[in-house]
């Protein structure tokens, strides 16, 4: 009985408990909901806070955001004096946590983050030393070496170079692996190091010979591949046909990996395709047995991709001794025309920095190429690889063009990864003027449009660095400023409105444009893709009327004869993402014409190369 009492006093207990509990919190909620409503800016100051430890990369992003919304001077009455403290108080925080992380990567032996985390701190000029960097990439490359892994092990000892000039003693080990594999373009780049700094007398005589020989023609064919794309049937005009996609690869590596170009192996990697898709190559005429092959990596920005098959290749094409070309420079062009296997054909470079791929520039050369070369290697009379063929004119004989060599190095690591070759951007369209390198547009949802980097501005500096280049050029090295930085990575972005912004990077989408396309107004994206920069004028809410202000010099616009003033109106844009292309139908009133009404349609290719 006594226990039956006790219990039930505790359970009166807790049942006074719990109503004086539950009034409590009714009373706390009833006091919340008498509060007003919560700024958006003291929303963002917590959304900062949040981020400040787990990714203050993107807490510093944000407070750029919230500086460029808000503003964030003495003028400004909604900047506070509490605000500003508090807002420097977490920027030091998220500094602060940046160097916890980048000390943690280095002691961690992660090499890659350890950099990136540098990187994003100089843009923040907040400059660690560096000097673990070349010494941990080089042990890393000696354990690559010792492992087998030659590719890997001479690209790492090439960025030790870079940071910090090889050794004699140190690049020795780097030649002999290369001679004792038969990759003679490579143990000619390690030779030249030892010598340039007179410590040639340590290398053993047959080793120098070999590095100083040359290969022939026949030896380089040996490292040419057919490239085979089976994708079953396809029915035309209710015929059934074989669905095949020629191409050409080159081994870069013992352990038989290629590279070839991505266009050619499309089905096999991309979302889209939906259908069947098995990967070949064979070493020799058509009688030769096909072996099967799978993608490890692509970057189908730049157009090249990395396959591995199981074969142990009689010859490898060095991506260490590549050479830059110039005009007028013989160039031969390796691959499978038509399926006609070890094809070597001549010719010259006929210009340099053309713009056809989303980033970088490419070689126009005048060698023989057909459908099956795409993916081949352009080498120079010395047998030095200097590009990779990925295209040609059909019906103009000798306009053909080639990625430089020094792209696909600095594309390997990335795509060595495996998979998909993220790259960064910002959200920038570009176009050169005398000025400089002025935006003229700015992409929806982007790093950029976040913290209202204004369109009509020019770029100063990224990362403190001045950028200056001849006309043509300057998209080109803007782009190779990020090509090889990671996203998410900071960047220090100084515009002529006179500000600096760091901004986080974000994935580049696979055709930045036509995503832009979809969430912006078709009068917007005339900007980027066509070359129209308009003004309002009137019209109906249904058919607004525009003049143009401005035509971008070798635009689509340009090239139609379009003019500043010529009064326009757009009444149709169709995007074609799967070719490639837009489509805007506008009426204008040229007045070269004595503004007699006309209707034109206006073709643009979605993969614009002046973006960043």
């Amino acid at each position: 009985m006594e226990m039956e009492f006790m219990s039930g006093n505790k359970r009166i207990i807790f049942s006074i408990a719990a109503v004086i509990f539950a009034s409590c919190v009714t009373e706390q909620d009833a006091e919340k909901r008498l509060l007003p409503p919560r700024q958006a800016k003291e929303v963002r100051i917590d959304e900062i806070e949040a981020y400040a430890d787990k990714n203050p990369a993107k807490a510093i992003h944000l407070i750029g955001i919230y500086e460029a919304v808000y503003g964030f001077n003495s003028d400004n009455p909604e900047t506070t004096s509490e605000g500003r403290v508090k807002i420097e108080k977490l920027r030091q925080k998220s500094i602060n946590n940046l160097i916890k992380q980048q000390t943690d990567a280095v002691n961690e032996r992660r090499w890659g983050a350890a950099a990136s985390l540098s990187r994003s701190l100089a843009a923040l000029d907040v400059n660690l030393k560096t000097d673990w960097e070349a010494d941990s990439i080089l042990q890393s490359a000696k354990e690559s070496l010792k492992a087998g892994k030659n590719l890997e092990a001479f690209l790492s000892a090439v960025h030790v170079d870079e940071l910090r000039k090889l050794t004699p003693q140190d690049a020795l080990p780097f030649l002999e692996r290369a001679a004792d594999i038969c990759e003679r373009g490579t143990a000619r780049f390690f030779l030249t190091l030892i010598d340039q700094q007179n410590g040639g007398s340590n290398v053993p005589a047959e080793i120098r010979k070999y590095a100083e020989g040359r290969d022939s023609a026949r030896d380089m064919i040996k490292g040419v591949a057919t490239v085979l794309v089976d994708r079953g049937i396809k029915v035309e005009r209710g015929i059934g046909m074989a669905d095949r996609v020629l191409g050409s690869a080159f081994f870069i590596d013992g352990a038989g990996f290629l590279v070839t170009n991505y266009h050619v192996i499309e089905s096999e990697v991309s979302p889209s395709y939906k259908g069947y898709s098995r990967l070949y190559i064979r070493m020799g005429d058509s009688t030769s047995p096909r072996i099967p092959a799978k993608v490890t990596g692509w970057d189908k920005t730049i157009d090249l991709a990395i396959i591995k098959a199981e074969i142990k290749p009689e010859y490898v094409f060095s991506v260490i001794d590549c050479v830059d070309l110039n005009v007028g420079d013989t160039v031969l062009a390796i691959g499978s025309p038509g399926g006609l296997e070890k094809t070597v054909t001549s010719g010259i470079v006929s210009a340099l920095g053309r713009r056809f791929l989303q980033i970088g520039d490419v070689i126009q050369i005048d060698a023989a190429v057909n459908h099956g070369n795409s993916g081949g290697p352009v080498v120079d009379n010395s047998g030095r690889l200097a590009g990779i063929v990925f295209a040609g004119i059909e019906q103009f004989e000798g306009l053909n063009f080639a990625i430089p060599a020094d792209r696909l190095v600095l594309a390997l690591p990335a795509m060595l990864k495996g998979g998909k070759a993220a790259r960064p951007w910002l959200g920038l369209s570009l176009v050169q003027t005398r000025e400089g390198a002025e935006i003229i547009y700015v992409s929806p949802l982007t790093p950029a449009a976040e913290q209202l980097v204004p369109e009509g501005s020019f770029i100063e500096s990224i990362n403190g660095e001045k950028i200056t280049a001849p006309q043509g050029t300057l998209i080109t090295i803007l782009q190779d400023k990020l090509f090889s930085r990671e996203p998410e990575e900071l960047i220090s972005l100084a515009t002529s409105d006179g500000k600096r912004r760091v901004i986080q990077m974000a994935e580049r989408p696979a055709t930045p444009l036509a995503e832009a396309a979809k969430i912006d107004t078709r009068e917007r994206i005339a900007m980027p893709l066509f070359g129209l920069i308009l003004l309002p004028a009137g019209g109906s809410s249904w058919t607004p009327h525009y003049l143009i202000k401005r035509v971008v010099r070798g635009s689509v616009a340009d090239e139609a004869g379009l003019s500043p003033q010529d009064p326009v109106r757009i009444y149709g844009l169709r995007l074609e993402e799967k070719d490639g292309y837009a489509l805007l139908d506008i009426d204008v009133k040229k007045r070269s014409s004595g503004y007699m009404e006309t209707t034109m349609r206006l073709p643009a290719m979605l993969d614009s190369p002046d973006t960043l």
